[in-house]
């Protein structure tokens, strides 16, 4: 086909878009022009909501969508869960991705999980010592710290010369209802954010995600109702959960 040609058959369909808008109004407008243009309809089914389908991210369900990108980035460096190891909260990180531990601590600001440190990690100086960690272990926590740049320093702190710090930070899943959720923030927003306190360390960031498992996410559905294949293709438009890796310089 000419460019004459072609230019004149995009005319003549947008004209016939522009009609059908005035005639049909704008819900069979968009679906007329959708037809013409070989684009897909959607099929809501069930999805046509506005609520989800779990209002506890999919645990009532089975395992949330962020909980996959969560094992999948401590895997990705499970070698350097080792040595002395600080958690947030709870244990079972270390646990299940750990290896030659020889101490495992924890901390929290909620005093009822009974964890080594009582605190926020803002104001941790006075309560963990310096260098005291060979890897930091933070599974999405540091979107709930409201002081993050106090929070980023002193995690650093903690962590003696050599060691990991390996966090994990929301992006497209619903917020908890009940606790702060102060930082959604894209990828490269957390490398501006990380290089500027942790400048001389060897840094990785990992986004997760793809539309669909952004929407599987919101709507609380669960890992077992979509395929690994599903969820390990990776759109940078769609992060549903982010990885941070650094390693604190020797010296």
């Amino acid at each position: 086909m000419s460019a004459a040609r072609a230019e004149e058959t995009r005319t003549s369909l947008e004209t016939a878009l522009h009609l059908a808008a005035r005639v049909l109004g704008p819900k069979w407008a968009t679906r007329a022009r959708c037809i013409m243009r070989g684009l897909p309809l959607p099929r809501w089914g069930n999805l046509r909501r506005t609520t989800p389908l779990s209002n506890d991210f999919g645990f009532d369900r089975g395992t949330p969508i962020d909980r996959y990108y969560v094992d999948a980035f401590l895997d990705r460096y499970r070698a350097l869960v080792t040595g002395r190891v600080l958690e947030i909260q709870e244990t079972g990180y270390t646990q299940r991705f750990g290896h030659d531990v020889t101490a495992c601590d924890t901390l929290d600001v909620d005093p009822q999980f009974g964890t080594t440190y009582t605190c926020d990690l803002a104001r941790a100086d006075d309560v963990v010592p310096d260098n005291a960690y060979d890897c930091f272990v933070l599974p999405n926590t540091l979107q709930h710290v409201r002081d993050i740049d106090r929070a980023l320093d002193n995690t650093r702190r903690i962590v003696r010369p050599g060691g990991a710090i390996i966090a994990t930070v929301a992006a497209f899943i619903p917020l908890i209802p009940d606790g702060a959720d102060y930082w959604r923030i894209t990828p490269t927003g957390w490398r501006e954010l990380i290089a500027r306190h942790w400048p001389a360390d060897s840094v990785d960031i990992v986004a997760y995600g793809n539309c669909l498992a952004a929407t599987a996410a919101m709507q609380g559905i669960a890992v077992e109702e979509v395929t690994p294949a599903e969820l390990d293709v990776r759109d940078p438009r769609y992060p549903v959960l982010i990885g941070i890796m650094c390693r604190k310089a020797s010296q």
